[in-house]
C-alpha cells in the first residue's frame, strides 16, 4: 500500500509508479484526494505509460490514478 503522506508531499513533482510487470506510469502529481486520510486517487499531468521493456505505450495530458494495490476485477455489465 502507498505511503499516503508521501504522496501528498509529491505534489508538483514528477514521479514514477512501477508495477510488478515492469510497466510504469510517469507523470507530475497535480492533486491527491481526499484532502485528509488515505489517498484514494492522484491526478497526474504530462503522463507517459511505459511497457515492461521501457517503450512508451501511451501519452496523456492528464490521468487519474488509484495508487493502491488492485485486489480484483469483476464484470459489472455485459458487452456493449
Amino acid at each position: 500500500m502507498a505511503n499516503h503522506q508521501s504522496l501528498r508531499e509529491m505534489l508538483s513533482h514528477r514521479v514514477t509508479f512501477t508495477y510488478d510487470t515492469g510497466a510504469q506510469v510517469v507523470g507530475t502529481v497535480t492533486a491527491c484526494a481526499p484532502v485528509t486520510g488515505p489517498v484514494e486517487y492522484v491526478v497526474l499531468a504530462k503522463v507517459e505509460v511505459k511497457g515492461g521493456a521501457g517503450q512508451v505505450l501511451a501519452r496523456f495530458a492528464e490521468l487519474p490514478l488509484v495508487p493502491n494495490n488492485l485486489v480484483g476485477i469483476t464484470v459489472t455489465e455485459g458487452a456493449l
